[in-house]
């Protein structure tokens, strides 16, 4: 395989690093903190005039149709700025939920529309208590679904319950918000009482859940690189301006051995998500495995990462003004969402051991 970018990617790269510190530098994370609903209509518009919106989906249903990796090396660069907003719960958890298990006509209608930035949604696939009701040719759905990412803010929700995967059309539906530690990552809980849903596509839809699964462990993952890099950008400039009896911090050998050491951290990271991303792609036999292996080392190296570079700043990485605690409380959202190291390691385990048992 090709770990290495290809000029395309590399194109895409620069100019997603261009775009988002000119129109959503660190400053909009911050005064999106306070916002109830999370990001601006401008910004999401002028992603979805460069196609961001519809990087992974198929170009007869709306989108750009450039797969699976692009989309990681995007969401590695909005990491480094600490992107809020739904690009994530909308195109990588309801987007790739749509593609993965809706018929023809759900493809074009929702995926389009995404594509276009008109339309916003998340997806409950996991912690949801759901009941189903049949209900004519539709379903009611009762019960809650925790921890939704933008669950009281999407315009349409997409939730998994026995095994099939349901599209909310609006009613019976109300969400309490949850005061996370990343404030820059709107959370909510979403209850559901006799609301009506459509289901996607037809069948049981527990293998799609799990490749949609496996591709928000990938891209959460590459969103923790993407942190983690500007992590180390910011400590070992820091390193380098800091001076102490004469010297800048950067030469003193403790320092030294910190920042090579979140560097290896990164670099480690950057080969797990790249290969993940690959397998991905191609729906390699590994996908599962990779998938599993880059989310648990990114809880583990993001998390680091962040607690390094607090102290490689000292005093002034415990401030609020300083923008190095948006990181750590990233990393240590990200570590918890979609699964933990641990939980990860132990899927590895299980799939492993069904592979050779």
């Amino acid at each position: 395989m090709e770990l290495l970018l290809s000029d395309e990617q590399r194109a895409l790269r620069d100019a997603a690093r261009t775009f988002l510190e000119r129109e959503a530098p660190i400053g909009y994370a911050r005064a999106m903190m306070d916002d109830p609903r999370g990001w601006r209509d401008e910004v999401c518009r002028k992603m979805a005039g460069l196609g961001w919106m519809g990087l992974p989906f198929p170009e007869d249903a709306g989108g750009v149709g450039m797969g699976f990796s692009p989309l990681a090396i995007l969401l590695a660069e909005m990491g480094r700025v600490v992107l809020p907003g739904p690009y994530f719960p909308t195109v990588v958890l309801a987007g790739l939920s749509v593609l993965e298990a809706g018929s023809d006509a759900q493809k074009k209608d929702l995926l389009s529309a995404i594509s276009a930035g008109d339309l916003t949604m998340t997806a409950a696939l996991t912690d949801a208590n759901v009941d189903v009701r049949p209900d004519g040719d539709r379903v009611l759905l009762n019960g809650t679904a925790r921890y939704v990412m933008d669950g009281a803010t999407a315009d349409r929700i997409v939730v998994a319950a026995d095994g099939a995967l349901y599209l909310l059309e609006g009613d019976g539906l109300s969400a309490t918000p949850v005061n996370a530690m990343d404030a820059t990552r709107k959370i909510a809980h979403v209850h559901f009482k006799d609301a009506r849903a459509e289901r996607l596509g037809d069948g049981d839809s527990t293998a799609a859940i799990e490749r949609v699964l496996d591709r928000a462990y990938v891209a959460l993952a590459a969103e923790m690189l993407g942190g983690a890099e500007r992590v180390v950008e910011m400590s070992v400039g820091y390193a380098k301006e800091r001076m102490q009896f004469d010297r800048p911090i950067g030469s003193f050998q403790a320092v030294k051995h910190r920042a090579a050491d979140m560097l290896l951290e990164v670099e480690s990271l950057r080969n797990a998500v790249a290969y993940a991303a690959w397998a991905i792609e191609r729906d390699h036999p590994d996908a599962s495995i990779a998938a599993s292996m880059a989310k648990a080392y990114a809880c583990d190296a993001f998390r680091r990462v962040a607690s390094s570079g607090i102290q490689v700043h000292g005093g002034i990485g415990f401030t609020w003004e300083h923008d190095m605690h948006l990181y750590f409380k990233r990393a240590k959202a990200s570590e918890a969402a979609f699964g933990s190291g641990d939980h990860h390691r132990e899927r590895l385990a299980r799939l492993l051991e069904q592979r050779y048992a």
